[in-house]
Protein backbone atom coordinates (compact mmCIF):
# COMPACT_ATOMS: atom_id res chain seq x y z
CA UNK A 1 0.00 0.00 0.00
CA UNK A 2 1.12 3.48 -0.85
CA UNK A 3 1.51 6.24 1.90
CA UNK A 4 -1.27 8.98 1.57
CA UNK A 5 0.86 12.28 2.84
CA UNK A 6 -1.28 15.65 3.32
CA UNK A 7 1.67 18.34 3.50
CA UNK A 8 0.73 22.46 4.36
CA UNK A 9 1.99 25.42 5.09
CA UNK A 10 -0.36 26.36 8.48
CA UNK A 11 -0.70 28.81 11.14
CA UNK A 12 -0.20 27.97 14.55
CA UNK A 13 -3.81 28.27 15.09
CA UNK A 14 -4.52 25.90 11.39
CA UNK A 15 -5.16 28.52 8.84
CA UNK A 16 -3.73 26.80 5.71
CA UNK A 17 -5.93 29.55 3.53
CA UNK A 18 -3.43 31.67 0.54
CA UNK A 19 0.08 30.92 2.25
CA UNK A 20 1.42 32.55 -1.27
CA UNK A 21 -0.26 35.26 -2.14
CA UNK A 22 -3.93 34.07 -3.66
CA UNK A 23 -6.42 36.75 -3.95
CA UNK A 24 -9.35 36.91 -2.00
CA UNK A 25 -8.19 36.38 1.60
CA UNK A 26 -7.05 39.55 3.79
CA UNK A 27 -3.94 37.96 5.45
CA UNK A 28 -2.75 36.76 1.93
CA UNK A 29 0.60 36.30 1.67
CA UNK A 30 0.93 35.31 5.07
CA UNK A 31 3.85 33.08 4.97
CA UNK A 32 6.29 35.78 3.49
CA UNK A 33 5.36 38.53 5.91
CA UNK A 34 4.95 36.36 9.11
CA UNK A 35 9.18 35.46 9.71
CA UNK A 36 12.39 36.68 8.58
CA UNK A 37 13.45 34.44 5.61
CA UNK A 38 15.02 31.10 6.21
CA UNK A 39 15.95 28.23 3.66
CA UNK A 40 15.28 25.56 6.31
CA UNK A 41 11.87 24.86 5.86
CA UNK A 42 11.93 24.36 1.80
CA UNK A 43 14.92 22.20 1.70
CA UNK A 44 12.45 19.63 3.32
CA UNK A 45 9.81 20.47 0.78
CA UNK A 46 12.54 19.68 -1.69
CA UNK A 47 12.66 16.51 0.00
CA UNK A 48 9.03 15.95 -0.28
CA UNK A 49 9.35 16.18 -4.04
CA UNK A 50 12.04 13.77 -4.09
CA UNK A 51 10.25 11.75 -2.14
CA UNK A 52 6.76 11.33 -3.41
CA UNK A 53 5.68 9.06 -6.18
CA UNK A 54 2.46 11.19 -7.52
CA UNK A 55 0.58 14.08 -6.50
CA UNK A 56 -2.78 14.66 -5.67
CA UNK A 57 -4.84 17.96 -6.10
CA UNK A 58 -8.61 19.07 -5.36
CA UNK A 59 -10.14 20.55 -8.07
CA UNK A 60 -9.44 24.18 -7.24
CA UNK A 61 -6.05 23.62 -6.32
CA UNK A 62 -5.27 21.71 -9.36
CA UNK A 63 -6.28 24.81 -11.70
CA UNK A 64 -4.91 27.20 -9.56
CA UNK A 65 -1.38 25.42 -10.20
CA UNK A 66 -1.41 25.16 -13.83
CA UNK A 67 -0.65 28.31 -14.52
CA UNK A 68 2.49 28.32 -12.49
CA UNK A 69 3.47 24.79 -11.51
CA UNK A 70 4.87 23.50 -15.06
CA UNK A 71 6.82 26.34 -15.61
CA UNK A 72 8.41 26.49 -12.13
CA UNK A 73 11.78 24.79 -11.91
CA UNK A 74 12.19 24.18 -8.56
CA UNK A 75 8.74 21.36 -9.26
CA UNK A 76 10.67 19.18 -11.47
CA UNK A 77 10.04 16.40 -9.49
CA UNK A 78 6.14 17.10 -9.46
CA UNK A 79 6.05 18.26 -12.99
CA UNK A 80 7.61 14.69 -14.09
CA UNK A 81 5.47 12.58 -11.88
CA UNK A 82 2.26 10.88 -11.91
CA UNK A 83 -0.86 13.54 -11.24
CA UNK A 84 -4.00 13.05 -10.07
CA UNK A 85 -7.30 15.36 -9.80
CA UNK A 86 -10.12 14.36 -7.69
CA UNK A 87 -13.11 16.05 -9.28
CA UNK A 88 -16.81 15.42 -10.42
CA UNK A 89 -16.79 18.73 -13.02
CA UNK A 90 -13.84 18.49 -14.87
CA UNK A 91 -14.53 17.47 -18.29
CA UNK A 92 -11.06 16.83 -19.16
CA UNK A 93 -6.92 17.21 -18.53
CA UNK A 94 -5.55 20.78 -18.39
CA UNK A 95 -3.06 20.04 -21.28
CA UNK A 96 -0.57 22.65 -19.75
CA UNK A 97 -0.37 20.30 -16.85
CA UNK A 98 -2.19 16.98 -17.55
CA UNK A 99 -3.52 14.81 -15.00
CA UNK A 100 -5.66 11.86 -14.51
CA UNK A 101 -8.93 12.92 -13.32
CA UNK A 102 -10.54 10.67 -10.47
CA UNK A 103 -14.11 10.90 -9.63
CA UNK A 104 -14.34 9.83 -5.60
CA UNK A 105 -12.31 8.76 -2.73
CA UNK A 106 -13.06 5.12 -3.73
CA UNK A 107 -10.42 5.57 -6.85
CA UNK A 108 -8.28 7.35 -4.63
CA UNK A 109 -8.57 4.88 -2.13
CA UNK A 110 -7.52 2.39 -5.13
CA UNK A 111 -4.82 4.40 -6.23
CA UNK A 112 -3.48 4.39 -2.44
CA UNK A 113 -3.84 0.26 -2.19
CA UNK A 114 -1.87 -0.20 -4.93
CA UNK A 115 2.34 -0.17 -5.23
CA UNK A 116 4.42 2.88 -5.35
CA UNK A 117 6.13 5.74 -3.51
CA UNK A 118 4.20 7.91 -1.58
CA UNK A 119 1.14 10.30 -2.65
CA UNK A 120 1.69 13.52 -1.63
CA UNK A 121 -1.20 16.23 -1.11
CA UNK A 122 -0.65 19.77 -1.53
CA UNK A 123 -3.09 22.88 -1.22
CA UNK A 124 -6.75 21.04 -1.69
CA UNK A 125 -8.12 21.49 1.99
CA UNK A 126 -12.10 19.97 1.00
CA UNK A 127 -10.10 17.10 -0.43
CA UNK A 128 -7.67 16.53 2.53
CA UNK A 129 -10.70 17.58 4.72
CA UNK A 130 -12.25 14.45 2.72
CA UNK A 131 -9.61 12.54 2.89
CA UNK A 132 -9.15 12.80 6.47
CA UNK A 133 -12.56 12.17 7.14
CA UNK A 134 -12.97 8.70 5.62
CA UNK A 135 -9.32 7.65 7.09
CA UNK A 136 -7.08 7.61 4.03
CA UNK A 137 -4.75 10.16 5.65
CA UNK A 138 -1.19 8.31 6.74
CA UNK A 139 0.99 11.06 7.50
CA UNK A 140 0.86 15.13 7.44
CA UNK A 141 3.99 16.83 6.76
CA UNK A 142 3.53 20.70 8.67
CA UNK A 143 5.33 23.61 7.78
CA UNK A 144 3.95 25.55 10.66
CA UNK A 145 4.32 29.50 11.44
CA UNK A 146 4.32 31.11 14.65
CA UNK A 147 1.32 33.47 13.89
CA UNK A 148 -2.03 33.58 14.52
CA UNK A 149 -4.52 34.59 11.58
CA UNK A 150 -8.14 33.70 13.05
CA UNK A 151 -10.36 33.53 10.07
CA UNK A 152 -9.09 31.55 6.85
CA UNK A 153 -9.59 27.72 5.62
CA UNK A 154 -8.23 25.51 7.92
CA UNK A 155 -6.20 22.11 7.47
CA UNK A 156 -8.42 19.76 9.91
CA UNK A 157 -11.77 19.59 9.26
CA UNK A 158 -14.25 20.52 11.76
CA UNK A 159 -16.96 17.22 11.24
CA UNK A 160 -17.77 15.66 14.82
CA UNK A 161 -15.81 12.30 14.66
CA UNK A 162 -13.87 10.29 16.76
CA UNK A 163 -10.33 11.46 17.81
CA UNK A 164 -7.81 11.10 15.65
CA UNK A 165 -4.20 10.22 17.09
CA UNK A 166 -0.82 11.67 15.63
CA UNK A 167 2.38 10.96 16.26
CA UNK A 168 5.64 13.41 16.09
CA UNK A 169 8.26 11.32 13.92
CA UNK A 170 10.50 14.11 12.78
CA UNK A 171 10.36 17.50 13.31
CA UNK A 172 12.71 21.05 13.77
CA UNK A 173 12.27 24.47 14.66
CA UNK A 174 14.12 26.85 12.47
CA UNK A 175 16.15 30.36 13.23
CA UNK A 176 12.95 32.06 12.30
CA UNK A 177 10.69 30.13 14.17
CA UNK A 178 9.01 28.24 12.13
CA UNK A 179 8.50 24.19 12.45
CA UNK A 180 8.89 21.47 10.61
CA UNK A 181 6.76 18.36 11.80
CA UNK A 182 6.18 15.11 10.80
CA UNK A 183 3.18 13.22 11.69
CA UNK A 184 2.27 9.77 11.59
CA UNK A 185 -1.66 8.59 11.52
CA UNK A 186 -1.90 5.98 14.58
CA UNK A 187 -4.18 3.35 13.61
Amino acid sequence: MRQLIVTAFVSTDGVMEAPGGEAGYRNTGWTVKAVEPDDGPYAFKGREQEEAGALLMGRRSYEAFVPFWPQADFFAGYNAMPRYVVSTTLEGDDERWPATVLRSLDEVAELRAGDGDPIIVHGSATLGHALADAGLVDRYHLVVFPVLLGAGLRLFSGADKDMTKLRLVEHETFSNGVQWQVLDVVR
